[in-house]
Protein backbone atom coordinates (compact mmCIF):
# COMPACT_ATOMS: atom_id res chain seq x y z
CA UNK A 1 0.00 0.00 0.00
CA UNK A 2 1.77 3.45 -1.15
CA UNK A 3 1.60 6.37 0.33
CA UNK A 4 -1.95 8.07 -0.75
CA UNK A 5 -3.61 4.67 -0.36
CA UNK A 6 -2.72 5.12 3.41
CA UNK A 7 -3.99 8.44 3.32
CA UNK A 8 -6.76 7.87 1.68
CA UNK A 9 -7.85 4.77 3.98
CA UNK A 10 -6.99 7.08 7.05
CA UNK A 11 -9.33 9.74 6.38
CA UNK A 12 -12.06 7.84 4.93
CA UNK A 13 -12.12 5.64 8.91
CA UNK A 14 -11.57 9.67 10.70
CA UNK A 15 -14.20 10.67 7.94
CA UNK A 16 -16.81 7.61 9.32
CA UNK A 17 -15.68 8.33 12.95
CA UNK A 18 -16.26 12.22 12.62
CA UNK A 19 -19.82 11.08 11.21
CA UNK A 20 -20.54 9.15 13.67
CA UNK A 21 -19.65 11.66 16.61
CA UNK A 22 -21.30 14.41 15.41
CA UNK A 23 -24.60 12.06 14.99
CA UNK A 24 -24.09 11.20 18.91
CA UNK A 25 -23.21 14.81 19.58
CA UNK A 26 -26.32 17.16 18.52
CA UNK A 27 -28.82 14.82 20.70
CA UNK A 28 -26.68 15.06 23.64
CA UNK A 29 -25.65 18.52 23.21
CA UNK A 30 -28.72 19.64 22.92
CA UNK A 31 -30.31 17.55 25.57
CA UNK A 32 -27.90 18.86 27.89
CA UNK A 33 -28.84 22.05 26.85
CA UNK A 34 -31.87 21.97 27.83
CA UNK A 35 -31.37 20.01 31.04
CA UNK A 36 -28.75 22.36 32.47
CA UNK A 37 -30.67 25.54 31.41
CA UNK A 38 -33.41 23.75 33.62
CA UNK A 39 -31.23 22.31 36.26
CA UNK A 40 -29.41 26.20 36.77
CA UNK A 41 -32.60 27.89 36.74
CA UNK A 42 -34.21 25.29 38.96
CA UNK A 43 -31.27 25.92 41.70
CA UNK A 44 -31.09 29.49 41.11
CA UNK A 45 -34.86 29.61 42.13
CA UNK A 46 -34.18 27.38 44.85
CA UNK A 47 -31.35 30.21 46.30
CA UNK A 48 -33.80 32.84 45.81
CA UNK A 49 -36.68 31.50 47.28
CA UNK A 50 -34.74 30.08 50.32
CA UNK A 51 -32.98 33.98 50.87
CA UNK A 52 -36.78 35.12 50.57
CA UNK A 53 -38.02 32.20 53.31
CA UNK A 54 -34.92 31.50 55.62
CA UNK A 55 -37.37 29.37 57.66
CA UNK A 56 -36.66 27.06 54.70
CA UNK A 57 -33.21 26.21 56.64
CA UNK A 58 -34.87 24.26 59.21
CA UNK A 59 -36.54 22.01 56.80
CA UNK A 60 -33.05 20.46 55.75
CA UNK A 61 -33.23 17.43 57.96
CA UNK A 62 -36.24 16.70 56.71
CA UNK A 63 -35.01 17.14 52.89
CA UNK A 64 -32.11 14.93 53.61
CA UNK A 65 -35.15 12.41 54.37
CA UNK A 66 -36.76 12.74 50.78
CA UNK A 67 -33.16 12.27 49.44
CA UNK A 68 -32.53 9.15 50.83
CA UNK A 69 -35.69 8.09 49.88
CA UNK A 70 -35.56 9.21 46.48
CA UNK A 71 -32.01 7.30 46.16
CA UNK A 72 -33.21 3.87 47.60
CA UNK A 73 -36.11 3.56 45.18
CA UNK A 74 -34.25 4.67 42.40
CA UNK A 75 -31.70 2.66 43.42
CA UNK A 76 -28.92 5.04 42.96
CA UNK A 77 -27.53 4.78 46.40
CA UNK A 78 -24.28 5.50 47.24
CA UNK A 79 -23.87 6.51 43.58
CA UNK A 80 -21.87 9.60 42.77
CA UNK A 81 -19.50 11.42 40.65
CA UNK A 82 -16.85 8.97 41.41
CA UNK A 83 -18.98 6.16 39.80
CA UNK A 84 -19.05 8.43 36.60
CA UNK A 85 -15.42 8.87 36.77
CA UNK A 86 -14.98 4.78 37.13
CA UNK A 87 -17.45 4.81 34.11
CA UNK A 88 -14.62 6.50 31.80
CA UNK A 89 -11.88 4.48 33.22
CA UNK A 90 -13.26 1.11 33.46
CA UNK A 91 -16.47 1.08 31.44
CA UNK A 92 -18.53 0.89 34.77
CA UNK A 93 -22.40 1.10 33.47
CA UNK A 94 -24.23 4.44 34.69
CA UNK A 95 -27.72 3.95 35.59
CA UNK A 96 -30.06 6.50 33.37
CA UNK A 97 -32.14 6.81 36.93
CA UNK A 98 -29.47 9.01 38.64
CA UNK A 99 -30.42 12.01 35.97
CA UNK A 100 -33.64 12.84 37.91
CA UNK A 101 -32.29 11.62 41.86
CA UNK A 102 -29.17 13.90 41.58
CA UNK A 103 -31.83 17.16 40.03
CA UNK A 104 -34.18 16.75 42.71
CA UNK A 105 -31.59 16.09 45.48
CA UNK A 106 -29.10 18.99 44.52
CA UNK A 107 -32.65 21.11 44.38
CA UNK A 108 -33.57 19.88 47.41
CA UNK A 109 -29.94 20.67 49.45
CA UNK A 110 -30.06 24.39 47.87
CA UNK A 111 -33.38 24.47 48.94
CA UNK A 112 -32.89 23.89 52.23
CA UNK A 113 -29.55 25.90 52.87
CA UNK A 114 -27.15 22.67 52.50
CA UNK A 115 -23.54 23.90 51.55
CA UNK A 116 -22.88 22.27 48.06
CA UNK A 117 -22.52 23.54 44.53
CA UNK A 118 -24.09 22.30 41.33
CA UNK A 119 -21.20 20.49 39.25
CA UNK A 120 -21.25 17.67 40.86
CA UNK A 121 -24.97 17.36 39.70
CA UNK A 122 -23.59 18.54 36.05
CA UNK A 123 -20.88 15.67 35.49
CA UNK A 124 -23.13 12.65 36.97
CA UNK A 125 -26.17 13.93 35.11
CA UNK A 126 -24.12 14.51 31.81
CA UNK A 127 -22.23 11.27 32.38
CA UNK A 128 -25.21 9.10 32.68
CA UNK A 129 -26.84 10.72 29.78
CA UNK A 130 -24.22 10.53 28.07
CA UNK A 131 -23.53 6.79 28.79
CA UNK A 132 -27.20 5.95 27.83
CA UNK A 133 -27.51 7.23 24.71
CA UNK A 134 -24.52 5.44 23.62
CA UNK A 135 -26.19 2.73 25.26
CA UNK A 136 -29.42 2.95 23.35
CA UNK A 137 -27.01 2.83 20.04
CA UNK A 138 -25.50 0.11 20.89
CA UNK A 139 -21.86 2.15 20.81
CA UNK A 140 -19.34 -0.29 21.98
CA UNK A 141 -17.80 -0.62 25.38
CA UNK A 142 -14.86 2.59 24.31
CA UNK A 143 -16.89 4.48 22.49
CA UNK A 144 -19.78 4.68 25.62
CA UNK A 145 -16.33 5.69 27.78
CA UNK A 146 -16.25 8.69 24.95
CA UNK A 147 -19.58 9.73 25.47
CA UNK A 148 -19.54 9.89 28.65
CA UNK A 149 -17.16 11.90 28.77
CA UNK A 150 -18.92 13.80 25.81
CA UNK A 151 -22.55 14.19 28.40
CA UNK A 152 -19.90 15.67 31.06
CA UNK A 153 -18.31 18.52 28.78
CA UNK A 154 -22.00 19.68 27.88
CA UNK A 155 -23.75 19.74 30.85
CA UNK A 156 -20.71 21.42 32.68
CA UNK A 157 -20.58 24.13 29.71
CA UNK A 158 -24.29 24.40 30.16
CA UNK A 159 -24.21 25.84 33.39
CA UNK A 160 -20.63 27.71 33.63
CA UNK A 161 -20.60 28.89 29.91
CA UNK A 162 -16.80 27.54 29.90
CA UNK A 163 -17.05 25.27 26.90
CA UNK A 164 -12.99 24.75 26.21
CA UNK A 165 -12.45 24.19 29.87
CA UNK A 166 -15.70 22.06 30.54
CA UNK A 167 -14.33 19.74 27.81
CA UNK A 168 -10.15 19.82 29.12
CA UNK A 169 -11.72 18.96 32.60
CA UNK A 170 -14.23 16.20 31.41
CA UNK A 171 -11.14 14.71 29.52
CA UNK A 172 -8.57 14.96 31.82
CA UNK A 173 -10.43 14.51 35.42
CA UNK A 174 -10.14 10.83 35.40
CA UNK A 175 -6.59 9.98 35.37
CA UNK A 176 -3.74 12.11 36.39
CA UNK A 177 -0.88 12.55 33.63
CA UNK A 178 -3.34 10.89 30.89
CA UNK A 179 -5.81 12.84 28.67
CA UNK A 180 -8.92 11.32 26.91
CA UNK A 181 -7.90 12.99 23.95
CA UNK A 182 -10.15 11.10 22.03
CA UNK A 183 -13.30 12.25 23.06
CA UNK A 184 -12.45 16.29 22.11
CA UNK A 185 -13.38 16.76 19.15
CA UNK A 186 -16.97 15.27 20.38
CA UNK A 187 -16.73 16.52 23.96
CA UNK A 188 -16.30 20.30 22.46
CA UNK A 189 -18.81 20.15 19.70
CA UNK A 190 -21.48 19.02 22.18
CA UNK A 191 -20.22 21.55 25.04
CA UNK A 192 -20.28 23.67 22.17
CA UNK A 193 -24.16 22.83 21.43
CA UNK A 194 -24.81 23.28 25.16
CA UNK A 195 -23.52 26.08 25.60
CA UNK A 196 -25.34 27.69 22.49
CA UNK A 197 -28.59 26.48 24.41
CA UNK A 198 -28.00 28.05 27.61
CA UNK A 199 -27.43 31.78 25.95
CA UNK A 200 -30.46 31.34 24.19
CA UNK A 201 -32.37 30.51 26.53
CA UNK A 202 -31.04 33.43 28.32
CA UNK A 203 -28.67 32.34 30.91
CA UNK A 204 -25.84 34.15 31.36
CA UNK A 205 -21.99 32.54 31.34
CA UNK A 206 -20.21 33.16 34.46
CA UNK A 207 -17.92 35.84 33.91
CA UNK A 208 -15.85 38.24 36.77
CA UNK A 209 -14.66 41.57 35.73
CA UNK A 210 -10.72 42.29 37.73
CA UNK A 211 -10.64 45.91 38.62
CA UNK A 212 -6.43 46.06 39.30
CA UNK A 213 -4.12 43.56 37.10
CA UNK A 214 -0.49 43.46 38.53
CA UNK A 215 1.54 43.98 35.49
CA UNK A 216 3.98 40.66 34.22
CA UNK A 217 7.52 41.67 36.54
CA UNK A 218 9.64 39.99 38.96
CA UNK A 219 7.82 41.04 42.23
CA UNK A 220 3.75 39.82 40.99
CA UNK A 221 5.69 36.07 39.93
CA UNK A 222 6.85 35.95 43.52
CA UNK A 223 3.61 36.83 45.14
CA UNK A 224 1.91 34.95 42.92
CA UNK A 225 4.09 31.87 43.60
CA UNK A 226 3.65 32.07 47.10
CA UNK A 227 -0.18 32.14 46.84
CA UNK A 228 -0.33 29.69 45.00
CA UNK A 229 1.68 27.65 47.41
CA UNK A 230 -0.69 28.88 50.28
CA UNK A 231 -3.25 27.73 48.31
CA UNK A 232 -1.92 24.46 47.82
CA UNK A 233 -1.70 24.23 51.84
CA UNK A 234 -5.49 25.07 51.70
CA UNK A 235 -6.38 22.46 49.17
CA UNK A 236 -4.67 19.73 51.27
CA UNK A 237 -6.86 21.03 54.04
CA UNK A 238 -10.07 20.61 52.12
CA UNK A 239 -9.46 17.61 50.67
CA UNK A 240 -8.44 16.19 53.83
CA UNK A 241 -11.09 16.89 55.76
CA UNK A 242 -13.35 15.68 53.00
CA UNK A 243 -12.04 12.67 52.79
CA UNK A 244 -12.06 11.77 56.68
CA UNK A 245 -15.46 12.79 57.20
CA UNK A 246 -16.96 10.87 53.75
CA UNK A 247 -14.97 7.54 55.69
CA UNK A 248 -15.28 8.45 59.34
CA UNK A 249 -19.31 9.50 59.68
CA UNK A 250 -20.50 6.22 57.90
CA UNK A 251 -18.66 4.26 60.55
CA UNK A 252 -19.74 6.25 63.29
CA UNK A 253 -23.26 7.16 62.55
CA UNK A 254 -23.86 3.93 59.90
CA UNK A 255 -27.69 4.36 59.63
CA UNK A 256 -28.20 6.98 56.79
CA UNK A 257 -31.88 8.24 57.70
CA UNK A 258 -29.91 8.57 60.86
CA UNK A 259 -26.71 10.31 59.85
CA UNK A 260 -28.41 12.53 57.35
CA UNK A 261 -31.13 13.91 59.79
CA UNK A 262 -28.37 14.52 62.65
CA UNK A 263 -25.87 16.07 59.83
CA UNK A 264 -28.67 18.28 59.24
CA UNK A 265 -29.35 19.59 62.47
CA UNK A 266 -25.78 20.36 62.64
CA UNK A 267 -25.54 22.15 59.66
CA UNK A 268 -28.38 24.35 60.79
CA UNK A 269 -27.42 24.98 64.08
CA UNK A 270 -23.85 26.19 62.44
CA UNK A 271 -25.73 28.49 59.95
CA UNK A 272 -26.78 30.06 62.72
CA UNK A 273 -23.80 30.63 64.38
CA UNK A 274 -21.42 31.34 61.53
CA UNK A 275 -23.95 33.60 59.49
CA UNK A 276 -26.99 32.20 58.06
CA UNK A 277 -27.12 32.56 54.47
CA UNK A 278 -23.46 33.43 53.75
CA UNK A 279 -22.31 30.02 53.68
CA UNK A 280 -25.43 28.09 52.85
CA UNK A 281 -26.26 27.22 48.98
CA UNK A 282 -23.39 27.22 46.35
CA UNK A 283 -22.39 31.26 47.37
CA UNK A 284 -21.87 32.67 44.04
CA UNK A 285 -23.01 36.26 45.68
CA UNK A 286 -20.03 36.00 48.09
CA UNK A 287 -17.31 34.81 45.29
CA UNK A 288 -18.36 37.72 43.49
CA UNK A 289 -18.31 39.78 45.83
CA UNK A 290 -14.15 38.84 46.84
CA UNK A 291 -13.41 39.21 42.72
CA UNK A 292 -15.20 42.16 42.17
CA UNK A 293 -15.56 44.14 45.20
CA UNK A 294 -12.64 43.06 47.17
CA UNK A 295 -14.61 42.03 50.23
CA UNK A 296 -14.20 38.92 51.98
CA UNK A 297 -14.07 38.02 56.16
CA UNK A 298 -10.95 36.54 57.26
CA UNK A 299 -12.90 33.14 58.25
CA UNK A 300 -14.84 32.78 55.40
CA UNK A 301 -12.77 30.24 53.26
CA UNK A 302 -12.68 28.49 56.78
CA UNK A 303 -16.53 28.25 57.87
CA UNK A 304 -17.33 27.01 53.89
CA UNK A 305 -15.33 24.31 53.78
CA UNK A 306 -16.24 23.15 57.62
CA UNK A 307 -20.20 23.34 56.31
CA UNK A 308 -19.46 21.89 52.73
CA UNK A 309 -17.67 18.48 54.35
CA UNK A 310 -20.73 18.54 56.97
CA UNK A 311 -22.81 18.70 54.11
CA UNK A 312 -21.96 16.41 51.55
CA UNK A 313 -20.65 13.71 54.17
CA UNK A 314 -23.88 12.81 55.93
CA UNK A 315 -25.85 12.49 52.72
CA UNK A 316 -26.92 15.83 51.02
CA UNK A 317 -26.43 16.13 47.18
CA UNK A 318 -23.94 18.93 44.91
CA UNK A 319 -21.08 19.53 44.31
CA UNK A 320 -17.81 20.38 45.28
CA UNK A 321 -16.15 22.46 43.14
CA UNK A 322 -18.07 25.38 43.41
CA UNK A 323 -17.07 25.42 47.21
CA UNK A 324 -13.62 25.14 46.58
CA UNK A 325 -14.32 28.31 43.76
CA UNK A 326 -15.74 30.19 47.13
CA UNK A 327 -12.49 28.59 49.66
CA UNK A 328 -10.43 29.67 47.13
CA UNK A 329 -11.58 33.19 46.45
CA UNK A 330 -12.00 34.12 50.28
CA UNK A 331 -9.28 33.15 51.17
CA UNK A 332 -6.83 35.04 48.29
CA UNK A 333 -8.63 37.94 48.85
CA UNK A 334 -7.49 37.57 52.15
CA UNK A 335 -3.88 36.60 52.12
CA UNK A 336 -3.62 38.48 48.78
CA UNK A 337 -2.94 41.52 50.60
CA UNK A 338 -0.56 40.30 53.12
CA UNK A 339 2.07 39.27 50.00
CA UNK A 340 1.26 42.93 48.43
CA UNK A 341 -1.51 41.73 45.65
CA UNK A 342 -4.83 43.47 45.16
CA UNK A 343 -7.27 41.95 46.77
CA UNK A 344 -9.77 41.11 43.72
CA UNK A 345 -6.72 39.52 41.56
CA UNK A 346 -5.47 37.69 44.64
CA UNK A 347 -9.33 36.17 44.77
CA UNK A 348 -9.42 35.17 41.44
CA UNK A 349 -6.03 33.62 41.57
CA UNK A 350 -7.30 31.44 44.64
CA UNK A 351 -10.16 30.71 42.95
CA UNK A 352 -8.64 28.69 39.90
CA UNK A 353 -5.69 27.41 42.17
CA UNK A 354 -7.79 25.88 44.68
CA UNK A 355 -9.87 24.34 41.82
CA UNK A 356 -6.59 23.22 40.40
CA UNK A 357 -5.53 21.51 43.54
CA UNK A 358 -8.29 19.79 44.35
CA UNK A 359 -9.41 18.63 41.01
CA UNK A 360 -5.74 17.84 39.87
CA UNK A 361 -6.79 19.60 35.82
CA UNK A 362 -4.28 21.52 35.46
CA UNK A 363 -4.78 22.49 31.58
CA UNK A 364 -8.31 22.96 32.64
CA UNK A 365 -8.19 25.13 35.61
CA UNK A 366 -6.02 27.46 33.38
CA UNK A 367 -8.13 27.64 30.43
CA UNK A 368 -10.88 28.28 33.06
CA UNK A 369 -8.91 31.08 34.08
CA UNK A 370 -8.73 32.12 31.14
CA UNK A 371 -12.63 32.10 30.21
CA UNK A 372 -13.80 33.60 33.53
CA UNK A 373 -11.95 36.71 33.60
CA UNK A 374 -11.38 37.05 30.12
CA UNK A 375 -7.77 36.83 30.10
CA UNK A 376 -6.69 38.74 32.54
CA UNK A 377 -3.52 38.37 34.29
CA UNK A 378 -3.72 35.05 32.72
CA UNK A 379 0.38 34.04 32.26
CA UNK A 380 0.27 35.09 36.51
CA UNK A 381 -2.79 33.03 36.86
CA UNK A 382 -0.94 29.78 34.63
CA UNK A 383 2.04 29.96 37.31
CA UNK A 384 0.14 30.06 40.43
CA UNK A 385 -1.95 26.95 39.18
CA UNK A 386 1.13 25.21 38.18
CA UNK A 387 2.81 25.77 41.63
CA UNK A 388 -1.30 24.94 43.33
CA UNK A 389 -0.80 21.59 41.39
CA UNK A 390 2.72 20.72 42.62
CA UNK A 391 2.60 21.61 45.95
CA UNK A 392 -1.11 20.14 46.64
CA UNK A 393 0.20 16.51 46.73
CA UNK A 394 -1.71 13.74 45.66
CA UNK A 395 -5.45 14.58 46.75
CA UNK A 396 -8.34 14.79 44.84
CA UNK A 397 -12.20 16.03 45.33
CA UNK A 398 -12.35 12.46 43.64
CA UNK A 399 -11.63 9.15 45.72
CA UNK A 400 -11.60 7.31 41.95
CA UNK A 401 -9.26 9.87 40.31
CA UNK A 402 -6.08 8.34 39.58
CA UNK A 403 -2.20 9.45 39.59
CA UNK A 404 -0.98 7.95 36.18
CA UNK A 405 2.40 10.41 36.27
CA UNK A 406 4.42 12.17 39.21
CA UNK A 407 3.41 15.28 40.17
CA UNK A 408 7.60 16.26 40.61
CA UNK A 409 8.77 13.78 38.74
CA UNK A 410 9.61 12.70 34.87
CA UNK A 411 7.98 8.86 35.62
CA UNK A 412 4.87 7.23 35.53
CA UNK A 413 2.54 5.86 38.65
CA UNK A 414 0.95 2.56 38.31
CA UNK A 415 -2.83 2.63 38.53
CA UNK A 416 -4.35 1.80 41.81
CA UNK A 417 -5.67 -1.58 41.06
CA UNK A 418 -1.79 -2.62 40.17
CA UNK A 419 -0.73 -1.77 43.23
Amino acid sequence: MNDFDTFWHEAKAALRVALQWFFLAVPMGLLCGFLGTLFHLAVEHATELRAAQPWLLFLLPVAGLLINALYKVTKCEGVGTNNVIRAVQSGEPVSILLVPAIFLGTVLTHLCGGSAGREGAALQMGGSIGYNIAKLFHFPDHDRRTATVCGMAAFFSALFGTPLAATLFAMMVEDVGLSFSVAFVPGFCAALLAYGISLACGIAPTRFALSAVPALGILPILQVALLGVACAAVTRLFCLLLHVAEHQLPKRLPNPWVRVVLGGVVVVALSYLMGVGRYNGAGMDVIMDAVELEQALPWDFVCKMVLTVLTLSVGFKGGEVVPSFYIGATFGCVAGPLLGLPAGFSAAVGLVCVFCGATNTLVASIVLAAELFSGAGFELMALACGLSYMFSGYHSLYSSQGFRTSKLFSEFLQPKEEK
